[in-house]
């Protein structure tokens, strides 16, 4: 009887997988930007994100899911499916725009399966989307400062492929998500859009500096912070994270960076815990448009269907110094960056609180080594805190296990794969008179399914501070050709705290010639 049972299961579960093939799934992609690894509910962290902690709760969380460290080649690396460095970027700069000559975006490869495809957010490239597969934009194209309220000089707005003015009640996050929901709208009115499964590539920019946010959005954090600093904080989400199963019990949290005090030191506790309460408010606002875009698919009664996935374009941010600074990164005087011609404070410090529109602030690296918990380092290094991002799918009708959490290694590079067989499509050998190089990512569809994926090839990473490669269990990572690589067994020491290169010496001479070899064909394509 029990062995029945079991055939029987298994023949619905294939017959849901069977229907779910046939009728292919909308496809929703929600980018956070230098959003830290346990920043999220679901992670460990204590900002509330109840719309993002639900689709874990209904979906799988991945524990061991990749970025490039840096935005520009994450991105590029998300659209196409290829190493950033096969594609035009060195890894080591975030604005190098990408060569679409040799690849095709997510748009593209959605289109010509048949696809609705829109696109709302952070655009990293000359060509507006609308000539990379995109039917539908709305967002800035980023070249240079942000803000969150104003248009600023080098990153013109644009709806599909007219230049907008911004209105006078505008806040970026609530702007994207306004879009985001008028496209589907637009899509649902058309006959012939609304029978096409759709593509939505929600690409925020949220919660990459500077520290901005309405008062009303800051205030519910603020009390949270000033009662604990960084270092209960810390403890706090890794213990989440081992009574969950996110991190094995026996990995060490990752020790503070020297530069960085331990909390109850700090002579400016109010303006730190700000720095963190405005950063949450960012975060916040994310989870809020979530649950707008959830609410959308669940009134249209698309959600069944639809593929969610949320995730983070590399670790958090170190920017903004420990201490108050009389100075601003990224400015040398109040500059008139912004359109209207409006000074900004580039002081931050209890007489400059971040927040409103005139200041360009970030929360620096005690806050940012705190929303990577328990990594070390952060954005812009190959360490786990600059490289490793939270990643969430959720699917009703086409996931398998809800509430998993999945420790198969993925990459940004597996998304293209994923999208392509679940759509139907094929990846092409010739495309608008250009010919893509092969993928480097695989697909993941095996993991949507319940099932565990085989052993990958190595991943491998050129990013601003590191070479990387990580083979298996084993990671090899060093600055540059200068200096010597270390050596960390991910499996037992997660955190990186170890380094064990003195004691494999075998180890690191056989990793450093698959990166080397990687790097020289990459380098054969320039």
């Amino acid at each position: 009887m029990l062995f029945r049972f079991i055939i029987l299961s298994h023949l619905l579960l294939s017959a849901s997988f069977l229907c779910a093939a046939a009728s292919p799934p909308n496809i929703v992609l929600i980018l956070a930007d230098d959003l830290g690894w346990s920043d999220l509910g679901c992670y460990g962290g204590e900002i509330p994100t109840p719309n993002i902690d639900a689709l874990a709760q209904g979906g799988l969380r991945f524990t061991q899911f990749y970025n490039n460290a840096v935005c520009g080649p994450s991105r590029a690396s998300l659209l196409t499916g290829l190493y950033a460095q096969r594609i035009g970027h060195t890894g080591a700069h975030w604005n190098q725009p990408t060569d679409f000559t040799r690849s095709i975006t997510l748009g593209e490869g959605l289109q010509r399966a048949g696809y609705h495809t829109m696109m709302v957010g952070k655009w990293q490239d000359p060509d507006l989307p609308a000539k990379r597969g995109f039917q539908r934009f709305f967002g800035p194209l980023c070249a240079g400062k942000i803000s969150y309220f104003n248009e600023v000089r080098l990153n013109p707005f644009y709806l599909d492929e007219t230049r907008v003015k911004l209105p006078e009640d505008f806040y970026l996050t609530d702007a994207l998500t306004d879009h985001a929901l008028r496209f589907l709208d637009d899509r649902a009115a058309k006959p012939a859009t609304k029978k096409q499964p759709f593509f939505l590539y929600v690409a925020h920019i949220a919660p990459h500096w500077p520290l901005h946010a309405r008062e009303a959005g800051i205030a519910p954090h603020r009390a949270r912070y000033r009662e604990r600093g960084w270092d209960q904080w810390r403890d706090e989400r890794l213990k989440f994270q081992r009574a969950n199963g996110l991190v094995p019990a026996a990995w060490k949290l990752s020790p503070r960076p020297g530069t960085v005090h331990a909390w109850a030191d700090d002579k400016f506790k109010d303006w730190q815990a700000e720095r963190m309460a405005v950063y949450a408010a960012q975060v916040a606002s994310i989870d809020l448009s979530t649950g707008r875009i959830l609410d959308a698919l669940r009134v249209s009664g698309e959600l069944e269907n639809t593929l969610v996935l949320f995730m983070s374009d590399n670790g958090a941010a170190p920017d903004g110094g420990v201490k108050p600074a009389t100075g601003g990164f990224g400015f040398t005087s109040a500059n008139k960056w912004r359109l209207d011609g409006h000074d900004i404070q580039v002081a931050s410090g209890p007489d400059h609180l971040p927040g409103p529109p005139d200041t360009f602030a970030a929360y620096g690296l005690a806050w940012a080594i705190t929303s990577n918990t328990p990594f070390r380092s952060t954005k812009l290094t190959g360490y786990e805190g600059g490289i490793r991002t939270p990643f969430i799918a959720h699917w009703p009708r086409g996931i398998a296990t809800p509430g998993k959490i999945v420790s198969d290694i993925g990459h940004v590079i597996d998304l293209m794969p994923t999208f392509l067989e679940l759509a139907g499509g094929s990846y092409p050998v010739e495309f608008d008179g250009r010919k893509p190089l092969p993928l480097d990512g695989r697909s993941l569809v095996p993991v949507l399914r319940g099932e565990s994926l085989p052993p990958r090839a190595p991943l491998v990473w050129r990013v601003p501070q590191n070479r990387v490669l990580r083979s298996g269990d084993w990671k090899i990572i060093s600055e540059d050709e200068n200096t010597p690589w270390e050596l960390y067994d991910l499996a037992r020491d997660g955190t990186e705290t170890t380094n064990l290169a003195d004691q494999h010496p075998d180890v690191v001479k056989q990793l450093a010639a698959k990166w080397q070899a990687w790097a020289d064909s990459c380098r054969a394509l320039k």
